[in-house]
Order: structure tokens, then C-alpha cells, then sequence
């Protein structure tokens, strides 16, 4: 009887194998004799078992019961193992270079169609030469922003939406780091605008083709540094967030606000956009990794250096920002602070609501400041598929400067 109700769940194994397809790379064949086999061209092997056992999806009731499946060892590559994504498209600013470059490279082997999005378009250009050589099939392309200009920004977001009809991933992963006190085009201090401001603007931007890509993803790479930001509700302000003159301004302290603001936009994106279809993560790559964010300072770069032997790899360190970006095991849960693949409890601060509205306030005002109305004025970005102007408005009813005291 046992063996019965054994062959029988086997049968229906089998059936239900039949009904979904191999993972990405995979073909199955059959011999002379009749026996069945499954061929991995990726990685260039041979087996008689199902690769379909490995990737069954393991529903969870909440993200308390998720479990982990991977940690700090993880590469991105690997995160994605037997995933097809083909049909998909994302976005992953700073990605002619380091974390974010493994980042793109990863999803692009998957079968996604990868926007590198950099302010030097040269590089973006030679860093998809570099991945197609290794990859010829990938789909991959080149779009220039500036993340010290919200005109840049905001030309970005047009030029996209006009040459691609949906996103699906917004990996939002350039940033700096130990700059002296600098301005931009725009009047804000430079690490405050590119790490958030930008980054924020862009995603607000993008709103409409995320929501029409649903169920979509955006990611914040932040860091644990958003923990030591000296950012709280009863001192937010833009001189703050960027201050105007060299004698208030830290560079590190600017660093770990920008981090934190971050994780509070990730939260308050939830918060705002879950219910239409997008989740939102902020994330943390890894202590120290060895990427082109030392680049501004000698010191640093002697830092990273002496270091590099005890931190990740970048393979690694893009790993969390892969994992929120295609992972089925998380696709249930948005809103969430991630680090080596396991979501964790960020900041009391990032965690605070008050805190979050405010920097959104702030933030929207600031952008209309350099910008005008026109900043908000999405019409441009949103003349696709025959949508009403009603819709439209009914899509950015969430931009709304509402205030909380």
C-alpha cells in the first residue's frame, strides 16, 4: 500500500514536472535505450536527475518563516542559478563598474535585458563589450545620466520610457563616497544628491512603467552605515540633508545620512506604492567591498586595499541586490531591509514613519526647486499604450506633499 501511494506521488511529480519548463541552460534528451537526461550547457555538464528538484519554490506563510537559502558567500550568479529572465527589463545605475557592473552581469546571463545606465556613456559602452565577449547572446544597452543633474535625470527617464515598455527591476546602486565638500549644477552637496536625491527623483519618474511591469522591483543599495546618520524628526531640513557651506559639512556623516535616506525612501515607497504592485528593498552589499567608491581620497584607497583579502568579492557583494531584484523566495514580501541575503531589522531611526514622510516632503520640495512644476509634470514620460490622462493622475496621486507634524 505504502508503495502504491509512493508510485503514485511519483506519477504525479512526474505530470507536474511535464506542465513547467527547465531552468534557464538546461535540455532534456533521451538515448538510444530510452533513458532520459538533462544536459546543462552553462555550465557544461550531465546528469540523470531533474534539475527541477533544485529550484522548487518553497511558499512561506511570513517572511519570519522565509528560509535562508543563502548568506555572505554568495555570488550573484549564483543566486540566479537555473532562473530564466528572459522578457524582463531592468535598470542598474553605476554599472560600468564594480558592484554594480556584477550586478547587471548577473541578471544579463539570465536572459534579462539589462539598461546600464551611467554618466560616462564610453564606459557603460566598453563594459557591455567586456560582458558580451564572455557572453555574446546577452541583451544590454547603454543609457547616459548624471546623477548630479535632476535635468540628467529627468532626460534619463524620458529616454527610457520612450525606447522600453516596461521595467521590471530598478536597481538604484551608483553612489559616492568621501568626497570633500562639493556642489552640484543644482546647488546640493554632491553625496547627498547622488546618493539619494537623484536616485529618489528617478524612481518617482519611473512610477508608471513599474506599475505597468507589475509585480515589479526597486532596490536601494544602502549600507549598514545608514545605523550611525545623525539624521532624526526633530532636526530634518535641507541644510541638513546638504549643507552649503565646507565648515558643516563631514564627509562620512554626509555619507551615513545619504544611507539612511535610503532605507526610509525604500520603506516609504512600500508604504505608498505596495498595493500597486511594486516592492520596495534597501540593501546592504558588504563591509568594505573593494570598489571604485575609495576613489576619491588616498587614504581610502589604501583602506579598501589592505582590507580586501577579509571582504567579498564583488560577485558577492552585488548578491543581496540580485537576490531582491529576481529572487522568487522574496517576491511575496517588499518593504524590507536586506543584508547577505536574509532580511533584518534596520535602524530604529530608518523605521520611523514621521522621519520618512519628512524626508519625502523635503525632498519633492527641493527637486521642484531647481526644477519648477515641470519636475512633476510626467505627461511626457506616460504617453504610452493609449492610457487616459485620468489614469495618469490617479497614478501619481501618491507624489503629494502631505506633511506630518
Amino acid at each position: 500500500m505504502r508503495w502504491h501511494q509512493a508510485g503514485r506521488k511519483d506519477a504525479q511529480q512526474m505530470v507536474l514536472f511535464s506542465m513547467h519548463k527547465l531552468p534557464f541552460g538546461w535540455e532534456r534528451q533521451i538515448t538510444e535505450e530510452g533513458k532520459v537526461f538533462f544536459v546543462d550547457h552553462i555550465n557544461h555538464k550531465t546528469t540523470y536527475t531533474d534539475p527541477r528538484l533544485a529550484f522548487a519554490v518553497e511558499e512561506s506563510k511570513s517572511l519570519s518563516d522565509l528560509r535562508q537559502r543563502f548568506d555572505s558567500s554568495t555570488t550573484g550568479i549564483q543566486v540566479l542559478h537555473g532562473r530564466d529572465l528572459t522578457g524582463r527589463i531592468a535598470i542598474v545605475t553605476g554599472a560600468n563598474c564594480g558592484i554594480g557592473y556584477e550586478t547587471a552581469r548577473s541578471l544579463a546571463y539570465h536572459g534579462c535585458t539589462v539598461v546600464f545606465a551611467c554618466r560616462d556613456l564610453a564606459k557603460g559602452e566598453a563594459a557591455i563589450a567586456q560582458l558580451q565577449k564572455q557572453r555574446p547572446s546577452s541583451s544590454c544597452h547603454a543609457l547616459q545620466v548624471d546623477l548630479a543633474s535632476l535635468s540628467s535625470v529627468r532626460m534619463f527617464a524620458h529616454t527610457f520610457s520612450v525606447r522600453f515598455d516596461r521595467c521590471d527591476m530598478l536597481v538604484l546602486n551608483a553612489g559616492v563616497f568621501g568626497l570633500p565638500h562639493t556642489l552640484t549644477e543644482d546647488g546640493f552637496e554632491t553625496t547627498f544628491q547622488v546618493n539619494h536625491l537623484s536616485h529618489f527623483y528617478l524612481a518617482l519618474l519611473l512610477q508608471p512603467l513599474l506599475v505597468r511591469s507589475s509585480p515589479s522591483r526597486v532596490i536601494f543599495v544602502s549600507s549598514e552605515s545608514h545605523r550611525y546618520a545623525s539624521l532624526v524628526t526633530e532636526n530634518i531640513s535641507e541644510e541638513l540633508l546638504s549643507p552649503s557651506h565646507k565648515s558643516t559639512y563631514t564627509s562620512i556623516i554626509a555619507y551615513c545620512n545619504s544611507k539612511l535616506c535610503n532605507v526610509l525612501m525604500a520603506l516609504e515607497m512600500q508604504r505608498r506604492f505596495g498595493e500597486q504592485g511594486i516592492n520596495c528593498y534597501a540593501v546592504h552589499p558588504g563591509n568594505v567591498v573593494s570598489s571604485y567608491l575609495s576613489r576619491y581620497w588616498w587614504a581610502y584607497r589604501v583602506l579598501f586595499a589592505v582590507v580586501r583579502p577579509f571582504t567579498k568579492s564583488l560577485q558577492q557583494a552585488c548578491a543581496t541586490s540580485v537576490y531582491c531584484a529576481a529572487s522568487v523566495d522574496i517576491s511575496r514580501y517588499g518593504g524590507i531591509y536586506v543584508n547577505n541575503c536574509v532580511p533584518c531589522l534596520p535602524s530604529q531611526a530608518s523605521l520611523n514613519s514621521v522621519l520618512a514622510n519628512r524626508l519625502w516632503v523635503t525632498s519633492l520640495s527641493m527637486i521642484e526647486h531647481v526644477l519648477g512644476r515641470r519636475a512633476f509634470n510626467m505627461q511626457p514620460l506616460t504617453e504610452c499604450n493609449n492610457q487616459s490622462l485620468n489614469d495618469k493622475g490617479k497614478t501619481f496621486s501618491s507624489f503629494t506633499m502631505t506633511n506630518v507634524s
